[in-house]
């Protein structure tokens, strides 16, 4: 048997030209990402995206346009599955009222961990969203392509 692990990704920017980048720890792991998460079964990739934007960030979604597909094997730092990342642009349909900061990995001090998970948001400027402070090479990638969609 060969597991996959398919995760879909969003990239939302606010009116003032940043974007939303979460900051998490698990299983004493931490990691800087693009809001979203893993593809249940019986779900499309669309349907997964607006749940995990529910869910992390308790506001909707629109999908605007795809950006990325992993075209190579990535393995998957919690298991031994293989990792198919999918990246989507999007906007919010509804109020943004989640706890943001401007200092990584400043978690809620009141938070109670979710499954060992921490969770924190930050509005980076896109001019300062550097590939380097993105954990994976997925989120690398697709932060490369989506920032030659917006400079054409």
């Amino acid at each position: 048997m060969f597991p996959f692990n398919v995760r879909v990704y969003g990239i939302l920017i606010n009116e003032k030209q940043e974007v939303l980048i979460s900051d998490e720890r698990t299983e004493n792991v931490s990691f800087t990402k693009f809001p979203g998460g893993g593809l249940e079964y019986g779900e499309g990739l669309l349907e997964a995206l607006t749940r995990e934007y529910q869910e992390e960030c308790a506001f909707d979604i629109a999908i605007v346009k795809h950006i990325y597909t992993t075209d190579f094997y990535e393995k998957s730092s919690f298991n031994d599955s293989q990792i198919i990342s999918i990246y989507y642009q999007v906007e919010n349909t509804s109020a943004i009222q989640i706890r943001t900061t401007t200092k990584a990995f400043n978690f809620d001090p009141d938070q109670q961990p979710d499954d060992n998970k921490l969770q924190s948001f930050r509005w980076v400027p896109l001019a300062e969203l550097s590939v380097h402070e993105l954990t994976f090479k997925t989120d690398q990638i697709a932060w490369i392509e989506f920032l030659k969609t917006i400079k054409c």
